[in-house]
């Protein structure tokens, strides 16, 4: 069984199908049609829901926190211990929110369809923000597409609903909710079964390793935002699926002298004040990566694990040096980031085998990181190309080089020839040169609708080429993101 409030409203469930998306429980399961289908793959926002869930300071307080999510890619089984608010849940005593009043007040609203989406990103906006702050603004919203509005009235709602917010029923019923999530809180592994198919939802990392033994066969969720579309998109059945997403050992992030730890079921809006700290510019392509509400979701070692071409971390994290542990029953190895990826979709896991965390080297003198995403749209948007360089230079000499390229190879991987004409050598024009042409022994990509080949190659020895200019010229602000 698992437990979650919906609203204020506590539902227990234990025979629901675990393909269920909580957009299809709210709509088909409860009939609670305010949240609207737009696209099925997290790309318009209009499913967009909020999740409040237990948070605990350095002090010992705790709060609420709260996150917007697309449910059209959430299964229900992640809810289990958290608070789920859907938009039917704002309006109160007769009377509409706050952020639903600044929407009617800024007409930012025409046909509607995607306005409870705008309604619940700008919930999360409101909650999370002091003070109104356009950058927060238009980054909260980037996940959500308006066809016939335009955006600067939903922004004027936005700087309304955070100018004048004011304490609402979720903030008279805080304390309550902290104790109803507390009283629900997991205390065993839970369970959604259908009959033919089954979620366990394990609460630590021991009794993962064991169900994941047991099911060899089960598909592991974190954030989903791929394993979903399985089931929206390509309408597959999940016989069996492990819910990592309440092992407290796989979201912890500890710092160490030399390296940052980060457990695979970290969301990725967790990851970024601690990668961003060490590595501005991986702070940077975070903001680029996908969306808000995706981004909530997504994790870091999902990120990795579904061995994507052009998955936006792992190129970044193969300069870096990163490492993997994995696990499997009680035993565990360390892998180099770089040989876990072997052909397309195909990694050195074995079966029963999971990402337990991501071990990240800390930022070193005399080595300069920089990342680069190139793609069709500055939000929300998968690269055409994505590059990452980390070069030690000493003395005008380069004296190591670490160079790895994402959407040019059918896995994400170092560019040697590159490494090799760049190692030993000068740091100056006829070197850079000799570089990039050796990108083209690295490299034969290919063609498709986000990039023609020749494309790619060129657009990855001008980012070479970008990245030797900001180190000469470390004045010159840029941007993490250029267009194809």
């Amino acid at each position: 069984m698992i437990q979650f409030l919906l609203n204020q409203e506590l539902r227990s469930e234990h025979a629901l199908d675990p393909n269920m998306t909580v957009l299809d429980y709210l709509r088909v399961h409860l009939g609670k049609t305010g949240t609207k289908e737009g696209c099925a793959s997290g790309d318009c926002g209009a499913c967009s829901v909020v999740v409040a869930e237990l948070d605990t300071d350095a002090q010992g307080k705790e709060s609420l926190r709260y996150r917007s999510l697309n449910s059209c890619l959430t299964f229900v089984s992640s809810l289990h211990g958290k608070q789920l608010i859907s938009v039917e849940g704002l309006k109160h005593q007769g009377k509409l929110h706050s952020v639903q009043q600044a929407l009617a007040d800024c007409h930012g609203s025409q046909c509607g369809f995607c306005t409870p989406g705008f309604v619940m990103s700008l919930f999360a906006l409101q909650k999370n923000s002091d003070a109104p702050d356009l950058h927060k603004a238009q980054e909260a919203l980037a996940g959500n597409l308006c066809r016939c509005t335009g955006y600067r009235p939903i922004l004027a709602a936005a700087e309304q609903s955070c100018c004048q917010a004011k304490p609402d029923q979720f903030d008279a019923a805080q304390a309550q909710t902290i104790e109803r999530l507390k009283a629900i809180a997991p205390s065993e592994t839970g369970e959604l079964n259908s009959g033919d198919k089954r979620c366990l939802v394990p609460l630590t990392v021991a009794d993962l390793a064991d169900l994941y033994g047991s099911h060899p066969e089960a598909r592991l969720l974190a954030g989903g935002t791929d394993l979903a579309l399985e089931v929206t998109q390509f309408h597959k059945t999940l016989p069996v699926m492990i819910y990592v997403g309440n092992v407290a050992e796989l979201k912890r992030i500890e710092h160490f002298d030399d390296r940052i730890e980060i457990g695979a079921a970290t969301p990725l809006t967790d990851c970024y004040d601690a990668l961003s700290a060490e590595y501005p510019d991986f702070g940077e392509l975070l903001h680029r990566f996908a969306s808000l509400q995706i981004r909530n979701q997504g994790t870091l070692g999902g990120n990795i694990g579904n061995a994507s071409a052009i998955g936006d971390s792992p190129p970044l994290l193969i300069a870096l040096g990163a490492q993997l542990v994995l696990r499997k029953g009680e035993s565990t190895r360390t892998l180099k980031l770089e040989d876990y990826f072997i052909d397309y979709r195909i990694t050195a896991r074995q079966d029963s085998e999971f990402i337990e965390r991501i071990i990240v080297p800390k930022a070193r003198s005399h080595w300069a990181f920089r990342a680069y995403k190139v793609s069709k749209r500055l939000d929300d948007d998968i690269s055409a190309v994505c590059a990452a360089f980390n070069l030690r230079i000493e003395n005008g000499v380069i004296e190591q080089a670490r160079v790895a390229f994402g959407g040019m190879a059918a896995i994400p991987k170092r560019a040697r020839a590159c490494e090799a004409a760049l190692t030993d050598k000068p740091f100056n024009q006829a070197t850079l040169e000799k570089a990039c042409q050796a990108l083209g022994e690295d490299f034969t990509p290919l063609s498709d609708f986000r990039a023609s080949k020749e494309y790619r190659l060129l657009g990855a020895q001008n980012l070479l080429r970008k990245y030797f200019i900001e180190l000469q010229t470390p004045h010159i602000e840029t941007r993490v993101t250029a267009y194809v």
